[in-house]
């Protein structure tokens, strides 16, 4: 006899089988607007392949079947293999195989850079572990091409879109990842207390080879082809290019110790190693090999920004899709006043998140231009800064909107929630970004005030910016450490004013007047949705958020009521 004591009723499952591109108007406007237009058609087919429901599937797997190290094979003879799940592979093989791994250094055309982000912005949604390898191999590209010898062996293999994930020598590979190795036990973020040693085997110098003795206690992607990393050599802190294998054919001496158990990000594998003199080329002068990773982790910080910005983006989508069909107290969650500054908030934010990295990436593109480099050198550090940390408690309201179906590891929005935290450590942690971009302002505050005039062009005649900017000019002349314990919170102003300049010259009057109402007048940002929505335009906010669409349309999403 089988028993049945209820009916299942207003349970709805988190969204999937939409078109991510489609469905997000800021992000789609915003490619047109960087010139990047010439890519939408891919980026669309792109975001119905990462919003199809084996998408969802596959992301799930890769993060509950995590990496497993194989120190040894049968017989003892030492691998430092690590295994993934056959869903990590067809993730990472999808980013790569759609160009955007090295589409904004391989392509020439205006908006490279725009799609590139877009892409990687899509793909983070669904699944951001695979993201650390594609990150590192991107910002890698710059630093290799100033080394003739390793381009003319790495770009081919870089700049291909196949994916080849076997654990060979690189005369056998058709494409390879990179990876990077800053992080010491006993420094952290303060790469010069590292101890790893570097040594030549012969004359000294760019291009030389060296053997590495150390360790390193965040080892991210071990199974890349190669990582650049840091070891100090007789002129000081100097970068090399260690490969898993030697030119001869063997193993190098880099063996695997442990992976991590991590909060998050358990899709990727983060390692512990040891270097036993390990064969390494010197990148760059010697002596100045933090210069040398720093322009490395510059694009990699860009990245955290998309990724953040992406969390927040995937979050607003699932609350609203489901806040539109669980109903509570009578009616559905979506139409309760509460609820609707909830999401409204959400709403803000994420499209405040969307149009400061694109702005970002068309910086990166333009960087040598003395206007651009204001925004990759200072906003970059301030943007990861405050992006990463609104995607923790924007990633934790959103998962509250399910209740207690979100809390649960069978929900994406977990997933999410766990996600959100390695951005603001990843490559310099909050305190870390805010001393960059003081340390920015100090050494160039030309590049600071041309900034601060151009985001004073962008505000136009609206005097809630122009109060703002006055008083960051102002705190631009205190001396150097007073500004630097006003850094948190002249760092989140920056960045407030500039999501406000460029949502007032970018996007619809109703989103642009919802951030200056709630983020530049008065206190603001104790809770989520602890905003006053009398004089915002809700419906419009939330239709703009997220059209509920036909099931992976190419297109125009049609709106559904």
């Amino acid at each position: 006899m089988s028993w049945q004591t209820h009916e299942i009723v207003n349970q709805f499952d988190e969204l999937t089988d939409y078109n991510v591109f489609s469905t997000d108007a800021a992000l789609a406007e915003g490619v047109q607007r960087a010139g990047a237009g010439w890519f939408a058609t891919a980026l669309t087919r792109y975001g119905a392949r990462i919003g199809s429901a084996q998408s969802y599937r596959m992301a799930d797997e890769a993060n509950r079947y995590v990496p497993e190290l194989k120190a040894f094979d049968r017989r003892g003879r030492r691998i430092d293999q690590v295994d993934y799940h056959p869903s990590w592979h067809a993730l990472l093989a999808s980013f790569r195989e759609a160009g955007f791994v090295s589409l904004a250094f391989a392509d020439e055309r205006p908006g490279r850079w725009a799609a590139a982000a877009a892409g990687f912005y899509l793909h983070a949604q669904v699944e951001a572990g695979t993201m650390c390898p594609a990150s590192m191999t991107q910002g890698c590209i710059p630093l290799l091409q100033k080394e003739p010898a390793l381009w003319s062996l790495l770009r081919d293999r870089l700049y291909a879109n196949g994916y080849d994930a076997r654990d060979l020598p690189l005369a056998q590979k058709t494409s390879v990842w990179i990876g990077m190795g800053m992080t010491e036990k006993q420094g952290g973020s303060d790469v010069r207390s590292n101890t790893t040693t570097a040594t030549p085997l012969a004359a000294a110098g760019r291009g030389a080879e060296y053997r590495l003795r150390g360790h390193k206690w965040f080892f991210s992607a071990p199974m890349c082809d190669a990582h650049l990393v840091v070891a100090r050599s007789q002129a000081g802190f100097s970068c090399f290019y260690v490969p898993r294998w030697c030119p001869d054919g063997t193993r190098n001496s880099v063996q695997i110790q442990r992976l991590k158990s991590k909060l998050g990000n358990r899709s990727n594998a983060s390692s512990e190693v040891e270097f036993l003199d390990a064969w390494g080329l010197l990148m760059g002068e010697e002596g100045h090999g933090i210069r040398t990773i720093i322009e490395m982790a510059s694009y990699t910080r860009l990245s955290c920004v998309i990724a953040s910005a992406a969390i927040v983006r995937q979050c607003l989508v699932q609350a609203l899709a489901y806040a539109r069909q669980r109903q509570a107290f009578g009616r559905r969650l979506a139409e309760q006043p509460l609820m609707r500054a909830v999401l409204a908030d959400l709403a803000i934010e994420s499209e405040a998140g969307t149009v400061l990295m694109l702005r970002l990436a068309q910086a990166f593109e333009n960087a040598a231009a003395p206007e651009q480099r204001a925004w990759t050198r200072i906003m970059t550090p301030a943007a990861k800064f405050w992006v990463c940390k609104r995607a923790l408690e924007l990633s934790g309201e959103a998962l509250e909107v399910f209740g207690g179906n979100g809390y649960v590891d069978d929900s994406p929005m977990a997933r999410l929630y766990r996600e959100a935290p390695v951005n603001s450590i990843w490559e310099g942690s909050g305190n870390v970004m805010c001393l960059d971009v003081m340390r920015a302002l100090g050494r160039e505050p030309d590049a600071a005030r041309m900034l601060l005039d151009e985001l004073g062009r962008l505000g136009g005649d609206e005097a809630r910016i122009h109060a703002e900017l006055q008083a960051l000019r102002r705190d631009l002349d205190l001396p150097p450490d007073a500004l630097e314990a006003l850094g948190r919170s002249f760092v989140q102003r920056l960045v407030l004013v500039a999501q406000a300049c460029l949502l007032r010259a970018s996007a619809p009057a109703a989103v642009a007047e919802g951030f200056l109402a709630t983020r530049l007048r008065g206190p603001w940002g104790q809770v989520v949705g602890a905003i006053d929505t009398r004089q915002l335009a809700v419906d419009a906010l939330l239709q703009r958020s997220y059209a509920l669409a036909v099931p992976n349309a190419i297109g125009a999403a049609a709106v559904v009521t």
